[in-house]
């Protein structure tokens, strides 16, 4: 079945589908993104994402291509050209096409706008039970990470440290020992006091739509939820440990650089967690 994306304006075979060279997206990073899950044909959390991308636009002085509205409508559109049940739903805004130079072109200039569709069935898959290894980093990424920008060399060379140890994901260690986040998850760690301890937001990590939605339903089902830096070593000693993400939902963590969290197996909080999230995502 062919895909269809969504480039400036048109609706296009995604094998036809073309950016100028000029963009600024592809010379300088210059733009920002959106990965939203879509499961049974629905645009998961979509609003929160359309929140988060005015504050990445906001951020970096980007105006945007077009209102919430019509956004709302091309993504919808996307989603369901590609008849697209199970997957996500990728857009990305850049500054625009315009000539190379490092400062911001003329106020006239146009951002552009994509918008890709990709089959997936992340949802359904088993991977949950048995968790996942998480090795660690010096962190080494700009400070804003709260702006959700396409520049991320820093996250895909991570991420295939992690894939060359063996792990499925790197978690990264600040100058005070702190873990931030991972290269493309959010970290959290469930103490011995049965508190789930994740990192507060700021500049140091990027608010992630399925953190924001963990809290909200962890505080809901009466869990305790403390937003508080932790150390590599109290994650190597916390009573369980998971990681979560559009794609990875909620993923226990088995492993932290060799050692075992907990009896190294998936945690049954973080395993409870998965739970309330998948009856979540089926009730909206």
């Amino acid at each position: 079945m062919p895909q269809i994306a969504y480039v400036n304006g048109r609706y296009v075979l995604k094998n036809k589908a073309l950016v100028h060279i000029d963009d600024r997206g592809y010379q300088f990073s210059d733009g920002v993104y959106e990965v939203i899950a879509v499961i049974n044909s629905h645009l998961i959390d979509l609003e929160a994402h359309l929140d988060r991308l005015s504050y990445s636009l906001s951020c970096l002085n980007i105006d945007w291509p077009c209102n919430k509205r019509v956004l709302s409508l091309i993504l919808k559109t996307v989603l369901k050209r590609n008849y697209l049940k199970n997957g996500i739903i990728y857009l990305q805004i850049t500054r625009g096409v315009a000539q190379r130079v490092h400062e911001f072109p003329s106020k006239s200039t146009k951002p552009s706008l994509i918008v890709t569709a990709a089959h997936n069935d992340f949802f359904y898959q088993n991977k949950h039970q048995f968790g996942a290894k998480v090795v660690t980093i010096k962190e080494n990424r700009w400070s804003r990470r709260d702006i959700k920008s396409v520049s991320l060399l820093p996250n895909v060379l991570n991420k295939q440290f992690a894939i060359d140890k063996g792990a499925y994901e790197t978690w990264m260690v600040d100058e005070k020992s702190q873990i931030t986040e991972g290269a493309s998850t959010n970290a959290w760690i469930v103490n011995h006091d049965n508190q789930l301890v994740t990192r507060p937001l700021g500049p140091e990590i990027l608010g992630g739509i399925t953190r924001m939605r963990i809290i909200d339903l962890a505080l809901k089902n009466n869990l305790n939820v403390k937003q508080k830096g932790f150390t590599l070593k109290e994650a190597q000693k916390a009573k369980e440990a998971f990681l979560t993400s559009t794609t990875s939902l909620v993923m226990p963590v088995i492993e932290i650089d060799g050692v075992k969290i907990g009896n190294g197996k998936a945690g049954n909080i973080s395993q409870k967690l998965l739970a309330i999230y998948k009856e979540y995502i089926f009730e909206h």
